[in-house]
């Protein structure tokens, strides 16, 4: 008696899935862009004489007032040539009362010809050049005190004191040497570009009044290198009138207070827009969408608990989910994890998203 050898096989276990049902929930869009931070003003500090640098009185890194004393120029030479315009003044005005003496003497004389014409001319040109000599004395004298007064370099705004360019003993060159930077960083400008697209949006949505300006713009938020929110949200300062050719976008900038001097100029940082906020999105996690030449999918739970393969088109990305725009349905059950060896068809065994599961291993008896 010869056995039966043509036993059925016995069907695949299920594949054990996470899954999770589709259910409108609100939900903010949000648009991201690499951005970098710029001082509200920056000064170069150069100074306005020239000199032997002979002391820097505030320090690096320093918050300053604006006035406040940062370097001070060798006044040695200042002060000596400022003596000598003062003694040159003087004796201009000497030689100007000496003038106007001899013409008060000479013109009384030459009504009654006992003073020729000719000496009373002399007199009262040597008047008119001691009076110019005069005024070219007192010129030089304010050339020489402001000269003096270069000596001392202040602050022309208030800010944060940059490195010192130069130490002390160095010879410094009117107007070319640089010696500091001072930046006024509150508040700080934070720097952009978005698409053309996207500002015809911006416009759409917040409207542009008839000056050109936003009248509804959007909040802006900083997020700084270490992934950290700024606690300050940004205002729309600028955006630029033309389209840059090369590159399809336009400068963006912003206004953000920094009164706790957390933001530094040149820092990188990204700003997040709120772009679009929804009532009834769908939204899955970025996990449970796959791809395909350039096409995306999901994994749907049927009635039979059996897999089913289903083209999805998503939209932006809303934190770690993804915004579904059209192929699924509230009430749709989506495979999210352990979709790697499905089929269609293939049974599962769903588990709620969250919930423990048990993992089937390969080759597993039923």
């Amino acid at each position: 008696m010869t056995a039966c050898s043509s036993k059925t096989p016995p069907p695949p276990p299920p594949i054990a899935v996470t899954v999770l049902q589709l259910k409108p929930q609100p939900a903010t869009v949000t648009l991201e862009y690499v951005a970098r931070t710029e001082a509200f003003n920056t000064v170069e500090i150069r100074p306005r004489t020239g000199g032997l640098l002979q002391q820097q009185v505030a320090r690096e890194g320093d918050v300053v007032r604006a006035g406040q004393l940062l370097f001070q120029i060798d006044p040695q030479p200042y002060e000596q040539a400022l003596a000598q315009a003062k003694a040159a003044a003087a004796q201009a005005q000497s030689s100007f009362g000496q003038a106007l003496r001899d013409q008060a003497r000479i013109a009384p004389l030459s009504k009654v010809d006992a003073a020729s014409q000719q000496e009373l001319d002399a007199v009262v040109a040597r008047v008119e050049a001691s009076r110019a000599a005069v005024d070219a004395a007192k010129a030089a004298q304010k050339t020489a005190e402001l000269n003096l007064g270069y000596t001392h370099i202040t602050a022309p705004i208030a800010g944060l004191m940059g490195r010192a360019q130069v130490r002390v003993g160095a010879l410094v060159t009117a107007y070319q040497t640089l010696l500091t930077s001072v930046y006024d960083t509150d508040p700080m400008y934070v720097n952009y570009s978005i698409s053309e697209q996207r500002l015809l949006e911006l416009q759409k949505v917040s409207g542009v009044s008839v000056d050109n300006k936003f009248k509804n713009p959007p909040v802006f938020h900083i997020v700084l290198a270490d992934g950290s929110v700024y606690p300050h949200p940004g205002t729309l300062n600028f955006v630029d009138a033309a389209v840059d050719p090369r590159t399809g976008t336009l400068p963006v900038r912003l206004t953000v207070p920094n009164p706790e001097k957390l933001l530094r100029a040149g820092q990188f940082a990204r700003v997040v827009v709120d772009a679009q906020k929804l009532t009834d999105a769908l939204l899955l996690p970025q996990r449970a969408v796959q791809e395909t030449q350039g096409r995306n999918f999901v994994w749907l739970a049927d009635a039979q608990n059996k897999a089913q393969r289903r083209d999805v088109v998503m939209g932006p990305r809303v934190g770690e989910q993804w915004l579904v725009l059209s192929g699924l349905s509230a009430g749709d059950t989506v495979v999210v994890d352990g979709a790697q060896k499905l089929r269609s068809g293939s049974p599962i065994k769903p588990a709620p998203l969250g919930a423990p599961t048990a993992v089937t291993q390969p080759g597993a008896a039923a």
